[in-house]
């Protein structure tokens, strides 16, 4: 798991188009990485709409905003669609980058315990280096701690 400090891991993923991304194709930018358990959930909602509405203040930091969770493209395109969300949502179906990036652990729901995804965003400097991680972040709070870390 990549620490505040630390370069940002690489990755390729999909977006909600098919396409073909790569963390390192925003380089000379800042870049908001937010993980969500599932598309059209209430919270994932609530986090990504909150991306959305900040997305005008985001571009004038210089900034970007990847939304990463095991969705497949398909139900994030339907999703970005429906929320008219201005940025891409990345697919992670084998949670391979959610566990690297340390976004992915054991929950729990009505006392069941499962394995999934542990809503967080980090904030990536136009240099590559991790400037600020929050792990198991609310959906309200992660907007607004985003964008104090962006400055």
């Amino acid at each position: 798991m990549p620490a505040t400090g630390e370069k940002a891991p690489d990755f390729e993923l999909q977006n909600q188009d098919g396409e073909t991304v790569k963390l390192s194709d925003y380089q000379g930018k800042r870049v908001i990485l937010f993980a969500y358990p599932k598309a059209g959930t209430s919270g994932c909602t609530t986090q990504a709409c909150g991306c959305r509405d900040s997305y005008p203040q985001i571009e004038a930091d210089n900034a970007v905003v990847l939304g990463i969770s095991p969705d497949d493209p398909a139900d994030n395109k339907k999703w970005q669609e429906k929320e008219n969300l201005p940025y891409d949502l990345l697919s992670d179906p084998d949670h391979e980058v959610l566990e690297a990036w340390g976004a992915w652990g054991e929950r729990s729901m009505y006392g069941k315990k499962y394995m999934g995804v542990i809503r967080s965003h980090w904030i990536i400097g136009a240099d590559g280096v991790v400037e600020d991680e929050q792990i198991k972040v609310s959906p309200k709070k992660s907007i607004e701690k985003a964008l104090k870390a962006l400055g």
